[in-house]
């Protein structure tokens, strides 16, 4: 019997650390005999990989941005994500549906009524039941301090749009993950990502051994190098 698909997302401002951990999570479900597809958001698919590269470095108002990005996570939830969880694979997102409401909604100060509109008209229709507005099953958020997250990105590559803008920005969208956080506690992790590597890893896995989705030797083998 195939085991049911598990769909979590990363979320975080850029610079929270979250992405180098991913890879290290995957390679601990593989170990534990889950097949595990590794994806992110904008992207993940040809076509949204191509908006992605708008949406990174052309200019757009917030409206434009949103429809974009919802655009792009149709194709995806429809071409990648669902196809996945229906082959009872674990799906690993960098960012989803949280992002744009931290981004567009709390970050470009968007209406947040209207990306709701959007977040239901883009994410139902696809899953096995037509009713269901797809939602990860655990969001694990990587918090952390704005001046920590600025430090980290200035030592990375050239930055993007999102990337380059002011710390009062990221402040805004910081606050609206905690908003999203606070609003579906039930389905967000809260990970201190100012920590050490080792720290944050250890944070990350006890997460999923508390929920009986890794074992704890499997979770402990899996962590990044």
């Amino acid at each position: 019997m195939t085991r049911p698909g598990l769909f979590i997302t990363f979320e975080g401002i850029d610079g929270a650390g979250k992405s180098s951990h991913i890879e290290g999570l995957a390679q601990a479900f593989r170990a534990q005999g889950r097949t595990v597809t590794l994806t992110r958001e904008p992207g993940g698919t040809p076509l949204a990989e191509k908006l992605r590269e708008l949406l990174l470095h052309d200019s757009m108002d917030a409206l434009t941005e949103s429809l974009l990005v919802f655009a792009a996570r149709r194709d995806h939830l429809a071409q990648v994500i669902e196809p996945a969880l229906a082959r009872g694979e674990v799906v690993l997102c960098d960012r989803f549906t949280d992002a744009t409401f931290a981004y567009q909604g709390a970050g470009r100060g968007f209406d947040t009524r209207v990306l709701s509109i959007l977040e239901r008209m883009a994410q139902t229709g696809l899953a096995p039941d037509p009713q269901l507005m797809r939602e990860p099953d655990l969001t694990v958020w990587f918090d952390v301090p704005v001046e920590v997250a600025a430090g980290r990105l200035a030592s990375a590559r050239v930055p993007d749009r999102f990337e380059s803008q002011p710390a009062e920005f990221f402040r805004r969208v910081a606050q609206g993950y905690a908003e999203r956080a606070a609003g579906a506690p039930h389905r967000f992790a809260r990970i201190d990502s100012s920590l050490e590597r080792h720290q944050v890893w250890q944070q990350l896995t006890s997460v999923f051994v508390r929920k009986g989705w890794l074992a704890i030797m499997v979770a402990a083998q899996g962590g990044p190098r």
